[in-house]
């Protein structure tokens, strides 16, 4: 919403972003963070509904993926129930009612019929569910930041991921001792994810020059720091959670922001200095068990089913 495209169009300047290009990034941000949760707490997944609010490119896949998985989602997205786009919207009211995790995928309006900032707000936090779980990773504003701190600060029995803050790059301290899981801003980051963003910008300004070109993108990419493993037997959550944890662990980026939180500049260091982090598709599974083979595909891991001898 920076960039006046209507201007550039008239002036014949090109112009091109990235839309989507780390969607898998937030997605599998999201599980991490879900995983790490069910695993302490004790609870399965199966057994909770999940409210997603924006069906875009990210809402979209982790509907996809919760779903593959058997787990139940609610989806509210105003704009694409009010054009008919396909899909069962609810209202957020609803999801807030029904749902045991609510996570925000939307972009942030300030006006307008549409308005996302501070959606979720003071009314929304306190009408939860006893024990649900909040997860921001879209735009800081979307969460009412006050209203949150103000509704932990009192013992609401809530577990909350916020990977953006209002006011980036400074965050309120305060909030980031209250919360489950904090992150930098980073939940989009990874190699392939740029690798992505990178070459759909080529391609389209190569085509813009008359010169279309296409790139695969694992021409792009490096060696997975595991190249394959093995895996035994259905695919069960404990097994998903290590699987998903040995390619990215929520947890490397929680604890080095509470380390520096509150320092000038150190929000912004820990984005630019970020460590190499890779999508569950790096990871090459040979599976005996032909359903967890399948299943794995389906949540985007590298896996092939090799019956045990």
């Amino acid at each position: 919403d920076h960039v006046d495209e209507a201007w550039l169009k008239q002036a014949g300047i090109g112009f091109s972003a990235a839309p989507g290009c780390n969607a898998i990034a937030v997605v599998e941000y999201v599980f991490s963070s879900l995983l790490m949760l069910a695993e302490r707490d004790g609870f399965s997944l199966h057994e909770r509904t999940v409210g997603i609010v924006g069906v875009g490119n990210v809402g979209r896949r982790l509907q996809a993926r919760l779903e593959a998985l058997g787990i139940k989602t609610l989806l509210c997205d105003p704009p694409r129930a009010d054009r008919g786009d396909e899909g069962d919207f609810r209202s957020l009211d609803e999801l807030v009612q029904h749902a045991d995790i609510l996570t925000f995928h939307t972009p942030l309006f300030k006006d307008g019929p549409y308005k996302t900032l501070h959606l979720a707000d003071e009314k929304l936090i306190r009408s939860l569910k006893p024990g649900a779980i909040l997860i921001n990773a879209c735009r800081g504003a979307v969460v009412d930041n006050t209203a949150l701190l103000t509704c932990l600060s009192e013992g609401q029995k809530l577990s909350v991921v916020l990977d953006v803050w209002e006011g980036e790059p400074e965050l309120n301290v305060e909030l980031l001792k209250k919360v489950d899981i904090g992150t930098p801003h980073i939940a989009g980051y990874t190699l392939e994810g740029k690798a992505r963003g990178t070459t759909q910008v080529f391609e389209a300004y190569s085509k813009f020059i008359g010169h279309e070109q296409h790139v695969a993108l694992d021409t792009l990419l490096p060696a997975p720091e595991f190249g394959r493993i093995t895996l035994h037997g259905p695919l069960d959550q404990p097994t998903l959670k290590r699987l998903v944890h040995l390619v990215y662990d929520v947890r490397r980026d929680d604890a080095p922001l509470r380390k520096v939180a509150g320092i000038p500049g150190e929000f912004d260091k820990l984005r630019k200095n970020y460590l190499e982090r890779r999508e569950w598709s790096s990871l090459y599974v040979i599976c005996d068990d032909a359903s967890a083979a399948s299943l794995l595909c389906k949540l985007g891991f590298n896996a092939v089913h090799h019956p045990a001898r």
